[in-house]
């Protein structure tokens, strides 16, 4: 992955609008410039963050048969997931050159609409203590049947994106970002958004399979 170093900040002197320089003051400060150079042992230069080449956007239809289709990236695959308390259709999508992971688990709705929209919105506000903001954002699509919630979760929380969709009858699906780093604000905040992106078509090609 091409990394470039970002260059370190330089500070100036300047001065105020309306100040006279003297010639004499600024050989002084030449002069005073050069003793002070000359005794200092040289100071490392202060490191930066590294700017990331990101991949041109491109998807495909997810592969595979679940209960649910939608579309990925193409730097990305679809994996089972396989942690103990997985259930059928649940799936990771893996995206190894930013160490991240879109975790989908799936739940088919028995009158019990109302437990899962409850436990997506505790699971999302778990994040609380590290994110500085968590925003809310509604979804619709009527037309898919498709709507819920989206959590920007702010912040140097471990998952940066959660959200919920269902057809409030039969299907709901519960997505949550995950960035397998050190969390840092400053550092991941150009990857996050361009990881929100790929969440982001997700949802909006979603579509159930009655």
């Amino acid at each position: 992955m091409p990394m470039e170093l970002l260059p370190p900040r330089v500070k100036f002197l300047s001065f105020s609008p309306g100040m006279i320089i003297q010639p004499g003051f600024i050989g002084a400060l030449l002069i005073i410039g050069l003793l002070v150079s000359c005794g200092e042992k040289p100071l490392p230069k202060p490191s930066g963050y590294y700017r990331i080449a990101f991949q041109q956007k491109s998807y495909q239809p997810l592969k595979g048969i679940y209960p649910y289709t939608f579309e990925i990236p193409e730097y990305a695959t679809a994996e089972p997931d396989r942690s103990a308390n997985a259930e059928p259709w649940w799936i990771n999508i893996v995206i190894p050159q930013h160490k991240a992971e879109i975790n989908l688990s799936y739940k088919e709705i028995r009158n019990n609409l109302h437990i899962f929209t409850e436990e997506s919105r505790e699971l999302a506000y778990e994040h609380t203590l590290k994110a500085s903001a968590i925003e809310e954002k509604l979804y619709f699509r009527p037309e898919a049947g498709v709507s819920g919630t989206i959590y920007f979760i702010r912040g140097n929380a471990a998952s940066p994106l959660q959200f919920y969709m269902t057809d409030s009858v039969h299907h709901f699906l519960r997505g949550a970002l995950y960035i397998k780093a050190t969390p840092n604000i400053d550092s991941l905040k150009p990857v996050i958004e361009y990881l929100e992106k790929d969440v982001i078509h997700l949802i909006e090609t979603l579509q159930w399979k009655n």
